[in-house]
């Protein structure tokens, strides 16, 4: 089932979210319908509380990104695209244990913030400890657009955007775009929820 996309402005986006139980209700069910929402918005990544669950929960799908670099014969492959192919996980209670190697820069957007992107930057590599579906604790190393996806989408449980990471000049020429969003004054193409849009428009 598709669900609707939180968007800005929703509390729900910068509270720290709760850690996940094996007795949540419908779990296996919830996160087939995240991938589901996540498809339908052409998305690569989708964390619980963009669906309005505060819990410790997102899942990835990377494969755009390797679709994208096979499609230009023309231009030298994207090192950090490498082993995107088939890139699809579920992250349970993750939790970052270390990032290393430079940041670098990428144009990022996010479902629930609609044709806004941002140059962000972020650590090359990063080791995560997590559960995955089937509630097996994993521990692995991730770089590339791998390790910027799951910063991204971990940034989410810890109630961060990225415009969080922007500079306070830059939150402040968007910021009017952003009032738009909540009010629903934006066209997508998916399900979205508005936080501040005005009943009966």
């Amino acid at each position: 089932m598709i669900l609707p996309i939180v968007a800005y402005g929703d509390p729900v986006l910068k509270k720290e979210a709760e850690v996940l139980t094996k007795e949540y209700p419908d779990l296996e069910l919830l996160i087939a319908n995240m991938f589901e929402t996540m498809y339908a918005a052409s998305g690569v990544g989708l964390a619980a509380p963009q669906i309005g669950k505060s819990i410790r929960l997102f899942v990835i799908d990377g494969s755009p990104f390797a679709e994208d670099d096979e499609e230009d014969d023309e231009v030298e492959p994207d090192p950090r695209a490498v082993g995107m192919e088939g890139f699809k996980k579920v992250f349970i209670n993750p939790i970052i244990e270390s990032e290393s190697g430079e940041e670098w820069g990428f144009q990022e957007g996010c479902l629930s913030i609609p044709k806004i992107r941002e140059e962000v930057y972020r650590h090359e590599k990063i080791k995560v400890t997590y559960l995955d579906e089937n509630f097996k604790k994993q521990t692995e190393s991730f770089d590339g657009y791998a390790a910027r996806i799951i910063q991204h989408e971990y940034d989410h449980i810890e109630g961060i955007l990225f415009t969080d990471h922007l500079s306070p000049l830059k939150r402040k020429l968007l910021s009017k775009r952003l009032l738009n969003i909540s009010k629903g004054e934006v066209k997508v193409d998916y399900k979205m929820k508005f936080p501040a849009k005005k009943k009966g428009r």
